[in-house]
């Protein structure tokens, strides 16, 4: 049986998560992580002077952050160590134009963001949380925003009118079924088209006339928790990725590289495809690397060389064997929670993984003293992807797709091993500590 000193990095992971409720708090939740350990902010409109032993970050689109360390010899044939995850979640975003009444009802209108289990959104205390632009009198200000309680529910609807609910599952129309009830439609303010802004601008203290927009995203208000007899297990909100992005930030900062550079790219929009100013298949990571190579005054020839010698590791999160569901797991290839982190393999590269970095990543497990799994989905079910191979081919850079196992991916409370993290970041810093 684990010590509860090995349940101390899911703790810690479950506290960064419930700080984390869109992806722009969770940048700058590792932004402040970074700053507080000594990282220096870079602004990507200004030429970058980099000292080596020095660790920096940059962030893009006010989402997605890369951090990186120097070592005292970077760009000198040590390679390039390189982790890539993603910030945002499967979700609802509130639309443009807010609140809209139905009968009696003022209803939040929502979008659905990525592939969320949308099932799992009702009859949940739900909250908003991202950000807003506000006009000041000297310009537009970007400000986060977290309503402090329940605010909005999607109620089922009685089994009475539905009684078919349970043989055919929980569906909802994206357009019709998914409005968000707000408030009645008599409390003021009015005009009614008008209320959430109001309503939004009360809360910022500020006029409704300066709330210029806002991004903000639909979230469960309860707390992360662990569960089972001896905790072994963790339930929280928004797992996928945030764990990725938490294991690679504590592998950041407690490895300190001797040569080479050490990065973590946290990226937004993977669950829309990536393609985006800040997502991993726009430029924001080819651009951080080409400042550090003039910042550093090296020719382009010798990145090119460092790429070659290089590793990026695309940590996602991996699907667990789920036992009331075992037909849908390949029994060889079906990773087990609180058994280490996940090799993904899959023949059509929807994973980046190859034979060579399968072996690569098991000699690294076994450097770190951590166990290791692989995973490879069902022939004949459809397999998603990650960032790895987008990085991949934009970098031409060796890619292993790893993660850890879970359950109930994409639900709005998600759940996997209480002590799967601490193997996850032990396997990311001895990643970093090979440079």
């Amino acid at each position: 049986m684990q010590s509860p000193q090995e349940r101390e990095p899911a703790r810690r992971l479950l506290e960064f998560i419930d700080e984390s409720p869109s992806p722009w708090h969770a940048a700058a939740r590792l932004t402040a992580a970074l700053s507080a350990a000594g990282f220096v902010a870079l602004d990507e409109a200004q030429p970058w002077d980099l000292v080596p032993g020095r660790g920096y970050y940059v962030i893009r689109g006010g989402s997605s952050v890369i951090a990186f360390r120097l070592g005292e010899r970077p760009l000198q044939g040590a390679g390039l160590r390189i982790i890539g995850a993603h910030t945002d979640s499967p979700g609802l975003r509130v639309k443009p134009a807010g609140a809209s009444i139905r009968g009696d009802m003022a209803m939040l209108g929502v979008e659905v963001y990525g592939g969320p289990i949308l099932a799992s959104f009702a009859d949940r205390d739900l909250t908003l949380a991202g950000r807003v632009l506000v006009q000041t009198g000297t310009g537009q200000e970007e400000r986060l925003y977290r309503y402090p309680g329940a605010l909005v529910r999607l109620p089922n609807l009685a089994i009475h009118m539905n009684r078919n609910v349970n043989e055919e599952g929980l569906r909802f129309d994206p357009q019709e079924q998914l409005p968000l009830i707000f408030e009645c439609s008599e409390t003021e303010p009015e005009p009614t088209e008008d209320r959430f802004r109001q309503r939004l601008a009360g809360w910022l203290d500020i006029s409704p006339q300066s709330l210029r927009s806002w991004e903000l995203a639909v979230v469960d208000t309860q707390p992360g928790a662990f569960f089972g007899p001896a905790e072994e297990f963790v339930a929280t909100a928004r797992l996928d990725n945030l764990a990725s992005c938490h294991a690679a930030l504590e592998a950041i900062l407690t490895v300190e590289p001797t040569a080479g550079v050490s990065l973590i790219a946290c990226f937004d929009h993977e669950e829309v495809g990536s393609e985006s100013y800040q997502g991993a298949a726009g430029c924001f990571l080819p651009d951080t690397l080409e400042a550090i190579r003039v910042a550093l005054g090296v020719e382009r020839a010798v990145l090119q060389r460092e790429l070659a010698g290089g590793w990026l590791l695309s940590a996602d999160m991996a699907h667990a064997y789920h036992p009331n569901f075992p037909a849908y797991y390949d029994e060889p290839h079906a990773p087990r929670v609180n058994a280490g982190p996940v090799i993904k393999l899959n023949a059509k590269q929807r994973y980046a993984t190859d034979a060579v970095g399968d072996a690569y990543f098991q000699a690294l497990c076994e450097r770190a003293g951590v166990p290791w799994q692989r995973y490879v989905h069902r022939a004949n079910l459809p397999c998603g992807s990650t960032i790895g191979p987008i990085c991949a081919a934009r970098l031409g850079l060796r890619t292993v797709d790893i993660g850890a196992p879970m359950w109930s991916m994409h639900s709005i409370r998600e759940s996997a091993g209480a002590f799967d993290h601490g193997y996850m970041i032990r396997a990311l810093s001895a990643f970093f500590a090979e440079v």
